[in-house]
């Protein structure tokens, strides 16, 4: 998927820049992680259920999704 590669080689070099000198706290990590799950709800888009209506991915299945590859900016 492109735009999964797009997101590999643009936007997370670039939010995760210097971050080998960050100083991590536990809220910064959360607010990467939770920026993170926006970008790849984006890239997925929404989930059409049983009776036709549009809901959003929840975190379970953006896990499921992108199995066995790494995503997560706090490892």
């Amino acid at each position: 998927m492109w735009k999964l590669l797009l997101y590999n080689t643009l936007i997370r070099p670039t939010v995760t820049y210097a971050s080998e000198s960050w100083v991590l706290k536990e809220n910064m990590i959360n607010k990467l992680i939770i920026f993170e799950r926006k970008i790849m709800r984006k890239i997925f888009g929404p989930t059409r259920s049983d009776d036709g209506c549009l809901r959003i991915k929840t975190n379970q299945e953006i896990n499921d999704t992108l199995k066995g590859q790494k995503y997560n900016l706090a490892y």
